[in-house]
């Protein structure tokens, strides 16, 4: 019994800790000005929520129940990997459809290199 509450607290702290990370995921694509910092927001922000959440589901069945989840796993793995690499795509689409950047930008990184880009193939 006493096995079970533990896993329950821990499942819980995880459970909760992922959905305060989503919460401030939300406030971030709401605040922030542009589509690369929003991005940003969207991308790391919500899927360490979403995999807090995921872990926390896991732990839960796992020592409480002894039910092990592959499909838990296979969602664990599928957020890991396709939402970060979902988010650069957008933010390399934005950047070569013109998506200018927030005023408060220090600098623009890839400008230089698109540019050398550019005359490379002009030439």
């Amino acid at each position: 019994m006493l096995l079970s509450a533990s896993a329950e607290v821990i499942a819980g702290i995880f459970i909760f800790v992922g959905t305060i990370i989503s919460l401030i995921s939300a406030i971030g694509l709401v605040r922030l000005p542009d589509v690369y910092t929003r991005s940003h927001a969207g991308s790391k922000s919500s899927t360490l929520g979403v995999l807090s959440v995921l872990v926390g589901t896991l732990l839960y069945f796992v020592i409480s129940e002894g039910y092990f989840s592959i499909r838990l796993i296979l969602g664990i793995v599928f957020v890991f990997l396709t939402a970060p690499v979902a988010a650069h795509v957008i933010c390399r689409a934005a950047y070569r459809s013109n998506v200018p950047l927030t005023e408060t930008s220090a600098e623009d990184q890839l400008k230089d290199y698109f540019e050398q880009q550019s005359k490379e193939v002009n030439e």
